[in-house]
């Protein structure tokens, strides 16, 4: 089906973090790939996004930090717009769902569905904190694992042996927010009964979309095989927008219900004359990018929502990756094992592209990638800047060097020349493929070739040679080799929009990018890319006055055309693309990933010793007050220690008992050496049997003291005493 417009919305990200390199890779750069393709192309769409704002863990912070949640939710809105625009991903809008826009139009969703019927109202018991004064969501509640002992498992998960829990099954339940047990506690919600929906989720996604990506359609037929059960839409929290019914005091919208009403939200508030025509018109396509924990929210629970509302569109496609990992490890905000994208910005300035092109070469399109920063390293150095950079420069240099920096006539062409610019028009028609197929990795790979197609060239024609006789023939190579430049130039700006850019103010030719909505109701306007003394600056001149004149625009229809600069075009100076990234560049981004692991392996061990410490060994069988005071426990000190041979574990030590000295063999070897034990008084049980223990007879038994850490310590007096004063 052909559709008038696109509306292309990304997920939301949640205002409690930055945003990491996990994020982007998951929607973010291929949303913004993709719309970039679109405009290019002519077509008319509009790009949404904006922070998600309400949730239980927002309420945590702002508790933790002394704050409230709003002031939590405007500095991660600000950070994570602020990161997004760093990298070019420049949506229409990036609004939030705590406006009130969105307040007004997620309540109104609501209480349409509530006014139809769609939902159920059940009463339940659910855990409640009495000191808090609050119901505890299921990763407010931690307890001890009942299938492995982890004591800090979460109500839904343990996360150290990955079993599914619920609350009730947790040993010793606590709460996150105040340490109290809590207790069980009635409430009444709503809930969007999904198996009311499963039916016709099955014919729709299963049988008419089958070219869903297979991980997404994998995901989705197992919830539907899975039998889906009615979903709470509201909670008891003080955050989030009021449930707008009677009877809901101190409740509001559960955020997986509120946050994708965020889209016609942020749509309503870019647009709100026309924002009806792009969730209600079937003439447009919507096409979500999210990451894979999200699939089940945007293919199964919202559709059930837009469904039963009534007169939406549903999405045609999304496209969702699956997860990227960080030098062989889970990226985690809460262990701080990430690339903060912000923090990049800073530390690579003008690098922007490099982190777009190696996560969109890297991307977990349909299994879980991982970044690395050697990697990350070698792409630039090896592909971006020895490759795509390499050519571009040695084309504009020898340009300027033999033909005053324009673009020579095509005096002398030869047969290569017409077959290395028809090379191009294969790589833009298998690029097209896979970028309207959700397929950007290997969209870029097509984008890579055109650049290498072009390196091959230049360096097989060696132009630098051949003008030391035939300056008409180098005329015709440098001829070819810009016009892949300028075919570079298209084709890399949805991928890399900053050296595309930095290309085309090398060219001097602008762009015709294509409608921009970003100012809102009325004609949306072009965006030219002007080339002005050699730098690109942009211009949003009006529909009805387009691009300055004299202006070469290019567009995407050119890519692949055997001429676009004409001859005699004045170039721009020559300017260095990318730069090389040195090796200790990287080695400082591994080394702060390692103190960063060493300080929570540290923290970690640091906690289990405390904890083991906690824990003490049962009680033994008792014991009659005749067999106690037949024991004899004494004061001594250590004279003499030494390791015995050919053990590990075992000491042998002279000690004065105040009655005599005798030798102990003690197996303490593994906690404590010979010189920590000279001059150490002890406790010891002076009348227990000899015992021959490696040919030494040990005459007694030091009393010693094993906390659950299973370290030995010492039983010693408070003060100093004399040897052989009696313990008991």
């Amino acid at each position: 089906m052909s559709y008038k417009r696109t509306l292309v919305t990304c997920a939301l990200p949640y205002a409690n973090g930055p945003v990491h390199i996990g994020h982007l890779a998951g929607a973010y750069i291929p949303g913004d790939i993709f719309v970039r393709y679109l405009r290019m192309r002519g077509e008319d769409v509009v790009f949404i996004c904006g922070s998600d704002e309400h949730g239980v863990p927002i309420t945590i912070k702002a508790k933790d930090q002394g704050v409230t949640p709003q002031d939590i939710v405007d500095k991660y809105h600000k950070v994570m717009k602020d990161a997004f625009t760093g990298l070019g991903i420049n949506y229409d809008i990036y609004s939030r769902t705590s406006s009130a826009v969105h307040a007004e139009n997620a309540a109104e969703f609501f209480r349409k569905l509530y006014d139809q019927d769609d939902f159920i109202t059940q009463e339940s018991e659910q855990l409640y904190d009495e000191e808090a004064k609050m119901f505890l969501t299921d990763r407010l509640i931690e307890g001890t694992c009942p299938k492995c002992g982890n004591p800090h498992a979460y109500g839904d998960q343990c996360e150290k042996c990955g079993s599914t829990l619920s609350p009730e099954e947790l040993l010793e339940p606590k709460s996150k927010l105040s340490g109290s047990t809590p207790v069980k506690k009635k409430t009444k919600h709503w809930y969007l009964p999904l198996d009311k929906y499963e039916p016709w989720l099955r014919d729709w996604i299963l049988e008419q979309h089958k070219e869903w990506k297979t991980n997404v359609y994998g995901q989705c037929k197992s919830w539907l095989d899975g039998g889906l059960q009615p979903r709470a839409v509201t909670r008891d929290l003080d955050w989030g927008v009021p449930v707008p019914v009677e009877g809901a005091e101190g409740k509001v919208l559960y955020v997986w219900f509120d946050a994708p009403i965020g889209y016609i939200s942020n749509t309503k508030e870019l647009l709100p004359q026309s924002w009806e025509k792009w969730w209600k018109d079937p003439e447009t396509r919507l096409v979500h990018f999210i990451g894979k924990d999200n699939i089940v929210f945007h293919c199964i629970v919202f559709p059930s929502m837009l469904k039963a509302y009534g007169d939406y569109i549903l999405p045609d496609n999304v496209p969702s990756n699956e997860f990227l990992n960080l030098e062989g490890d889970k990226i985690s905000t809460s262990r701080n094992w990430a690339v903060w994208v912000h923090e990049y910005e800073q530390e690579f300035p003008g690098c922007e592209d490099v982190l777009r092109y190696v996560l969109t070469a890297n991307a977990p399109e349909t299994k879980d990638n991982d970044f690395t920063w050697k990697d990350f390293q070698s792409r630039n150095n090896s592909e971006l800047l020895a490759v795509f950079g390499n050519f571009v420069n040695r084309a504009v240099v020898l340009t300027h060097k033999y033909f005053g920096g324009k673009v020579p006539a095509n005096l002398k062409p030869e047969a290569i020349d017409a077959e290395t610019l028809a090379a191009i028009k294969p790589c833009r028609e298998a690029l097209e493929k896979y970028i309207e197929t959700y397929h950007f990795r290997e969209a870029l790979k097509e984008a890579m070739n055109m650049a290498r197609i072009g390196n091959k060239y230049i360096s097989d024609m060696e132009p630098w040679k051949v003008a030391k006789e035939d300056m008409d023939r180098t005329a015709s190579i440098l001829y070819t080799c810009l016009q892949i430049c300028a075919d570079l130039a298209i084709a890399f700006e949805p991928f890399t929009p900053f050296s595309a850019e930095k290309l085309r103010g090398i060219l001097r030719v602008g762009i015709d990018a294509g409608t921009d909505h970003r100012a809102g109701e009325g004609t949306p306007t072009v965006n030219f890319y002007k080339a002005d003394e050699g730098k690109a600056v942009h211009t949003r001149p009006t529909a009805s006055s387009p691009a300055p004149a004299g202006n070469l625009v290019l567009n995407w229809d050119m890519l692949g055309n055997a001429e676009i600069l004409p001859a005699g075009h004045e170039l721009g100076e020559a300017v260095l693309l990318f730069r090389k990234i040195e090796d200790d560049e990287v080695n400082a981004q591994i080394a702060k990933l390692e103190a960063i692991k060493k300080a929570r392996e540290e923290a970690e061990a640091a906690k289990a010793a405390a904890e083991a410490a906690k824990k003490v060994e049962p009680q033994k069988a008792e014991v009659t007050f005749d067999q106690f005071g037949a024991m004899d426990i004494r004061t001594a000190t250590v004279l003499a220690a030494e390791r015995v041979p050919k053990t590990d574990k075992l000491l042998k030590l002279t000690i004065d008992t105040g009655i005599d000295q005798r030798t102990i063999v003690s197996g303490i070897a593994e906690y404590y050496s010979p010189e920590d034990m000279l001059g150490k008084q002890i406790c010891i049980l002076a009348n227990l049997a000899p015992r021959v223990i490696r040919g030494i007879e040990s005459r007694g038994m030091i009393l010693m003291a094993k906390q659950g850490d299973g370290k030995m310590r010492f039983i010693t007096p408070q003060e100093v005493v004399v040897n052989g004063a009696q313990i008991g």
